[in-house]
This record gives C-alpha cells, sequence and structure tokens, in this order.
C-alpha cells in the first residue's frame, strides 16, 4: 500500500524510527517550505512530490500532487509485490558499491517477481508470446581503436532479446580482452535506440532460479560497467527515440551518454509486475538517485530529453547539430 506523509502537518523528527522494518512505498509532499523543514523525511521517503521548482533529486517537481498521488495509488494497488519489492531494493543497492552486488541483488528480487501472481497475471493477458527471427540482432565494427557496437532489431525498436543480449555481450568481450580498443560507441539503429525487453520472448525462462544465474553470469551490464572503469567517457552511448528499460539500464553503465532531442526515457517494468532487471537499480540510481528511480518505476512516467539532462540521467543533447550538454 502506497503510504502518504504530508510535510505540511506536524512532521515527526525522527522518520528512521518508522524503518525498523522495510517501510513500503512511502511518499512525502510538500511546498518548497516544507521541505527546507524536513530534510530528514527527504532522505527516508521512497521520493517526495512539490508542485514547485526543486533540483533536489529526492524530489520530483510535477504539475499536480492530488493527480500524481492518485494514479500512484492505483498503480500500487494494482502492482503491490512488484512496488514494494521495487522499493525494497533501491533501499538495498548501494550505487556507490561494487556494481556485482547490486546487480546479485536486483536480479534475486526480479527472480522472485517472475515466480509471483502480478507476472502471471500479466502473462495470461498477454496471451502466447512470439518472436520473429531477426538476422544480426547486433552489429559490431572496428574503427581504428573505437568499436562502434549498435542493436540491429530496428522492426521492433531493437526490442532486448536473449539472441541480441549473446551477440552484444560477445562484442564488448572482444573490447574487454583487447586493449587496444580505447573507445566503444553503443547505439541503436532505426527508430528507437532500445524500446527495453521483447515482450514476446517474456515468460519462455525455464525457472526463476536459471534466468537469475544466465542474468548474472552473462551480464551486459557487469560487461559496460568494467569497460567504463576502463575507459571513462570514451565508453559512450548515443541514444535516440525510445530509450527504455533495459536499453536505458544499459546506457546509464556508460561512461557519458549523448541523446538526440526525440528521445524518450522510462523504466515500464512495473506494468509486467517486475522490477528494472538489466542492471538498472544500480546505473540509472548512480545517476539519478534512489528516489528519482524509484519515481520512473512506480509512476511508469517518461522523461523528455531536457528533463533527462537536467536530471543527469544523459550528459549531454543533441538538436540537429548543436550540442548541450
Amino acid at each position: 500500500m502506497l503510504q502518504v506523509v504530508d510535510l505540511s502537518d506536524s512532521v515527526p523528527s525522527a522518520p528512521e524510527a518508522d524503518l525498523a522494518s522495510p517501510p513500503g512505498v512511502m511518499v512525502a509532499v510538500g511546498s518548497a517550505a516544507d521541505l527546507a523543514k524536513a530534510e530528514t523525511w527527504l532522505d527516508a521517503a521512497t521520493f517526495t512530490l512539490t508542485e514547485e521548482p526543486s533540483a533536489d533529486r529526492r524530489v520530483i517537481t510535477v504539475d499536480s500532487v492530488p493527480e500524481t498521488l492518485a494514479e500512484l495509488g492505483r498503480r500500487c494497488e494494482r502492482w503491490p509485490h512488484a512496488s514494494a519489492v521495487c522499493d525494497d531494493v533501491l533501499r538495498a543497492v548501494r550505487p556507490d558499491g561494487a556494481a556485482l552486488a547490486g546487480v546479485i541483488t536486483e536480479s534475486l528480487a526480479y527472480s522472485t517477481l517472475q515466480a509471483g501472481p502480478e507476472f502471471a497475471r500479466w502473462l495470461e493477458e498477454r496471451g502466447p508470446g512470439g518472436m520473429p527471427e531477426i538476422a544480426d540482432p547486433v552489429l559490431a565494427e572496428r574503427d581504428g581503436d573505437v568499436l562502434a557496437i549498435r542493436f540491429n532489431r530496428s522492426r521492433r525498436h531493437n526490442a532486448f532479446s536473449t539472441d541480441a543480449r549473446a551477440a552484444l555481450l560477445e562484442a564488448l568481450a572482444v573490447a574487454q580482452l583487447d586493449p587496444s580498443v580505447t573507445g566503444i560507441v553503443l547505439s541503436g539503429n532505426g527508430p528507437s535506440f532500445c524500446s527495453g525487453g521483447d515482450l514476446g520472448e517474456f515468460g519462455t525462462f525455464a525457472d526463476p532460479a536459471s534466468a537469475h544465474l544466465a542474468r548474472t553470469r552473462h551480464s551486459p551490464a557487469l560487461a559496460l560497467d568494467a569497460l567504463t572503469a576502463r575507459l571513462g567517457r570514451s565508453c559512450r552511448a548515443e541514444v535516440h527515440g525510445r530509450v527504455l528499460g533495459s536499453g536505458l539500464e544499459m546506457a546509464a553503465f556508460c561512461g557519458w551518454v549523448e541523446a538526440q532531442d526525440n528521445s524518450l526515457f522510462g523504466l515500464p517494468e512495473l506494468m509486467l509486475g517486475l522490477i528494472p532487471g538489466a542492471g538498472g537499480t544500480v546505473s540509472v540510481t548512480r545517476r539519478i538517485g534512489r528516489w528519482r528511480t524509484a519515481y520512473l518505476v512506480l509512476s511508469g512516467r517518461t522523461l523528455d530529453a531536457d528533463t533527462a539532462l537536467a536530471w543527469g540521467l544523459v550528459d549531454a543533447v543533441c538538436v540537429g547539430t548543436q550540442r548541450v550538454s
């Protein structure tokens, strides 16, 4: 259930006392004046909503707090397990720590939800899945010391699939093993960078435990994290169109993310009864904090390129030939 804390009321002085057990989704609301005297609650809440401008990454500015709360309430009521697990994972993951620990925590939670009733309901509502055969789901080309990697399932907005993951891992492994590679550019052919996991393939895992082992032992997230540690801003993503779900999660691991002004960013996994499963609780949280990451997941809303830049989700936005960073 969604717990709302109105910061305009008499604010408890020690919210930590209420966090001895997992608190569930706890959203604080208030004006700029309320926020200024409620520092402890800003940290403790899942996130805080206001209708006034705020640069604080624990706070989300919305057009209407009551309307946003109503929508959040409906979503938490429809997907209570996924909402609570999302909050648990984001509180547990330490984005400044090792990526491996965060990816394992995320994946275990993801597998738990794969075995749960909300994902089962989504699978039943979707009906039988289907996957078209698409040759060369990922293209890799060496240009001097730079390895260009492009998603190549443009008919599916480069939706991420098992064969795409295998091809991406193969390309990234080349870069990891070859010290002469001094730059990586990750991009996508067609109208979108990557629209997230291919929904036609969801539900085909043998069992949640095997799926967890596949995610963590063959992880593009961990490969990108290692390459960014080595290459810094020379490991970059150039994104456009839909940058959703696993597409956003992988791009956020790169040392530099450059977006076209038509880019649209989001984490839509809750509608499947799931949470981000491609490392996003680490990569996205590193860029924008756990509070705004939680908002993206729980609200299901998307960000335009300018908002993504203001939040730090991307490092530059290109409008034609002009770049804003």
